[in-house]
């Protein structure tokens, strides 16, 4: 079950591979986001001490989440994934020029989970042709469903 998706990942970006990563979060974080709070727009993932990190994600914190605590919204946070995982995606960001790219947030058997693409960067005539392609393809529909009738 999907909680929010960055839709202008796949705008921006040529995604080419998959991966699934599980998050260190507090506790006021994990109710936030089972109430919906969250957006990974601008959000993105880089190396850091041969660890990845999660950055520029919002978490509006609840009102009634806790008293004692104050959140910081955007803080850091540490991705969880398999230790050669996470040795073969820092390889191919620093040699291959790859960019590490938050997909959607999701839960999977109760715990939430980060979708994130091994992506290379699209230029600006790639996003133009993509759009080109894709109004085709809406109006092909069109015609189509026009001749069935």
């Amino acid at each position: 079950m999907s909680i929010t998706e960055n839709r202008k990942a796949r705008h921006d970006y040529f995604i080419e591979d998959r991966y699934e990563a599980g998050l260190v979060l507090e506790g006021w974080e994990v109710k936030s986001i089972r109430a919906g709070r969250v957006q990974i727009n601008e959000a993105y993932v880089i190396v850091q001490r041969g660890a990845l990190m999660l950055i520029g994600a919002h978490i509006s914190p609840l009102q009634t989440a806790s008293t004692h605590i104050h959140p910081d919204p955007v803080r850091t946070r540490k991705l969880l994934m398999h230790g050669a995982e996470i040795q073969r995606l820092i390889g191919k960001v620093e040699r291959a020029g790859y960019a590490l790219v938050p997909l959607d947030l999701h839960y999977l058997r109760g715990r939430v989970k980060l979708a994130l693409g091994l992506a290379k960067g699209k230029r600006q005539f790639d996003k133009r042709q993509a759009e080109k392609e894709r109004e085709w393809s809406r109006e092909k529909q069109r015609v189509l469903r026009q001749t069935n009738r």
